[in-house]
């Protein structure tokens, strides 16, 4: 009987217009699904068109007709715990079963969808990550890239959440260094430009600037400068308004006394008599001004020389910095006292960020020194269980070792230094994996590695495309147990050439190719029970098989043990 179900799941996938496939529909369930085919009937373009809708990228050479769109839509059961804060994040409305679509026009022109939203192929390359997998010969080359094993090394020990945490801190501290290095900098470019600021400061603070000043300077200057005439002038006024025999304050009391009996014949000319006499005062009023006036002017050669030199200083400030105004620069000096008190704090701010540079620093080591523990700890474990399920698939002297030490510096995965190490052959010592594992071995050593990280639920769902390849049928059988009991914890979906492999499938899908109106075209249907038979009999012995050979096809689908 087999155990509840944990996954999340591909629940049916819908192809048009791409490459052979003019229209195909699939619908797939949980457990272990195969699916066979002749070489060359299209199981890699079903591959390629489950590619697009994860993200990949596409041309128009993927339409099978040049002037119709190509769609792909791709049904996944999720749940609320684990998709919503993703789907929230990207304000994506979140449905149980998630619609994943991609479009591709005639003109070449991409896009996609997640539930009917527009989104960017980024974003749902980051959503479908965490649904399904696709594991090919290509990916095998990720067990020999430092990435892919931290991220394998952490899923086992469970350490994924404690390695976020450290990637956090490590984020931060990256950009308080660079803050850092940044004050540094300017402090060495402002150390440089100082004297020049504080020079052209103090040059215009000198000067003392005030707008409202500096018209009056002019005009004292030119009063001062002008003081002999200006005194002539006043004290000749003086003299016509009431120094003179005849004068002009004479004439007007004079006037007045002729106006002043006329008012009794009439209010107008009364009132003329008023206004003569406001003019009488008023006149008298400036005569007293003229002469306190004319006493207050006297020759002063200082105060003359001291305005001399503020106008020409002026003058030559307003030249110097290409300005038209005193008030241009006022602005000048202030902006230059902002550089020198920037400048000034910028010591102080390099203290600040250096201590919170210390602290990010402690707390980001002290949370790797935590996660190099769990790894340690987990290290010795997976050795033994890779090792264990590398036996199992006809290894029986692989020895896999993990080599982890502390780095130089911190990095993106903590302080460690992480390595897989590799041996299939009895006597050799285990290598990097890059260097010595054969396509082969790569591809049933990444099957250990997936069954183990399978078991920690750290994948949704998995594509095996054609894991089988150069594998015998014994160890084939293997592979299919390993591959049914990863099962149990998610779907998988393998696509095979093994009989082996094929007998132990929940279910089974055949791709065909057909003629149809003069085209060649891919099909796909679910294969039942007898059709099983009749498939897997081919699959041992040809396109006609012996009634033998479905026995021996039934029995196999029969008697296969799935631990």
């Amino acid at each position: 009987m087999r155990p509840e179900f944990r996954g999340f799941m591909l629940k049916h996938l819908q192809i048009n217009n791409y490459a052979l496939i003019d229209s195909l529909s699939i619908e797939l369930g949980e457990g272990f699904t195969v699916i066979t085919g002749e070489t060359g009937a299209g199981k890699s373009i079903l591959l390629g068109a489950l590619s697009l809708v994860l993200g990949q990228r596409a041309d128009t050479r993927v339409l099978s007709k040049p002037d119709k769109k190509c769609i792909i839509e791709a049904g996944f059961l999720t749940d609320r715990e684990t998709f919503v804060p993703l789907f929230e994040a990207h304000q994506l409305d979140f449905e149980p079963e998630t619609l994943i679509r991609r479009e591709i026009t005639p003109q070449g022109k991409s896009r996609a969808f997640i539930n009917d939203t527009p989104v960017t192929l980024q974003v749902m390359r980051e959503v479908t990550g965490k649904l399904i997998d696709i594991h090919s010969q290509h990916q095998n080359l990720l067990l020999g890239e430092t990435p892919f094993q931290f991220d394998v090394l952490d899923g086992f020990a469970q350490s994924l959440e404690m390695r976020n945490a450290f990637k956090s801190l490590y984020r931060e501290w990256l950009k308080a260094r660079q803050e850092l290095r940044d004050l540094q900098e300017r402090e060495k470019r402002s150390a440089a430009d100082q004297d020049y600021f504080r020079f052209q400061y103090e040059e215009l603070e000198k000067a003392g600037l005030h707008p409202e000043e500096a018209g009056e300077w002019e005009e004292e200057l030119s009063r001062l400068r002008n003081g002999e005439s200006i005194k002539l002038g006043l004290e000749k006024t003086a003299y016509l308004l009431d120094g003179s025999e005849v004068n002009v304050l004479g004439l007007l009391n004079e006037a007045i006394r002729e106006m002043k009996p006329m008012d009794q014949y009439g209010k107008d000319l009364g009132e003329l008599a008023e206004r003569l006499g406001t003019i009488s005062i008023e006149v008298r009023d400036i005569d007293r001004e003229i002469r306190k006036l004319s006493e207050s002017i006297v020759y002063d050669q200082d105060r003359i020389r001291d305005l001399e030199q503020k106008t020409d200083l002026l003058n030559k400030l307003l030249l110097k910095h290409h300005v038209q105004d005193v008030e241009s620069l006022v602005r000048l000096r202030d902006e230059y006292l902002e550089k020198i008190q920037a400048a000034e704090s910028i010591s102080g701010q390099i203290t600040v960020m250096g201590d919170h540079c210390q602290k990010l620093e402690r707390m980001m080591l002290g949370k790797a020194g935590e996660l190099s523990v769990a790894r340690k700890e987990a290290a010795p474990g997976m050795e033994r269980e890779v090792q264990l399920l590398l036996q199992a698939l006809g290894m029986p002297a692989a020895r896999f070792r993990i080599s982890l030490s502390k780095g130089d510096s911190p990095g993106p995965n903590g302080t460690d230094s992480l390595e897989f190490l590799f041996s299939a052959n009895p006597g050799n010592a285990p290598m990097e994996i890059s260097r010595i594992a054969s396509g082969g071995e790569l591809s049933r050593l990444m099957l250990s590695i997936k069954s183990l990280i399978s078991k920690k639920n750290l994948l949704s769902g998995i594509v095996f495309d054609e894991i089988d390849t150069g594998i015998s049928g014994e160890i084939g059988g293997k592979i299919g147990s390993i591959l049914y009991k990863i099962s149990e914890n998610m779907q998988v979906i393998a696509i095979t050439h093994l009989p082996q492999i094929a007998a132990l499938g929940n279910s089974h899908f055949q791709v065909y190719k057909t003629v149809e109106g003069g085209r060649t075209v891919t099909r796909i249907k679910r294969l039942e029970k007898e059709e099983r038979s009749l498939e897997i009999a081919k699959m041992l012995g040809g396109d006609a098989p012996s009634h033998s050979m479905v026995r021996t096809a039934e029995e196999l689908m029969g008697n296969n043990v799935k631990p």
